[in-house]
């Protein structure tokens, strides 16, 4: 049972990248799926999340407009679109999976089961 995130890499600022988080062992049809960062000195902060029973979405206000979570269940594949980067979103991305996903609470990490390797984002100025 893992998650695997890939997609990470040097942009400047105004570009755009997509994280890519595989699923293998289980599938993701009844996990909720969300992406957390975390800069260096900085808590883990949740930047999306997206439910599995209606696919409802959630963002914090820095992220929300710019980036867009999306999942693929037929690929067992979920995905984060980040457009508009600025500096301040480089971090270390990672992937986390649970399937008592708590909605009202998605920005809590400790709830999530499962987590993915990280990938690491940088914006340059």
């Amino acid at each position: 049972v893992q998650l695997q995130a890939s997609g990470g890499g040097l942009v400047q600022a105004g570009g755009s990248l997509r994280l890519s988080c595989a699923a293998s062992g289980f599938s993701l049809d009844y996990y909720g799926v969300g992406w957390f960062r975390q800069a260096p000195g900085k808590e883990r902060e949740g930047v999306s999340c997206i439910s599995s029973a209606d696919g409802s979405t959630y963002y914090p206000e820095s992220v929300k407009g710019r980036f867009t979570i999306s999942r693929d269940n037929a690929k067992n594949t979920f995905y984060l679109q980040m457009n508009s980067l600025k500096p301040e979103d480089t971090a270390v991305y990672y992937c986390a999976a649970d399937r008592s996903l708590i909605r009202s609470s998605w920005r809590d990490w400790r709830q999530y089961d499962i987590w993915g390797q990280g990938t690491l984002v940088t914006v340059s100025s």
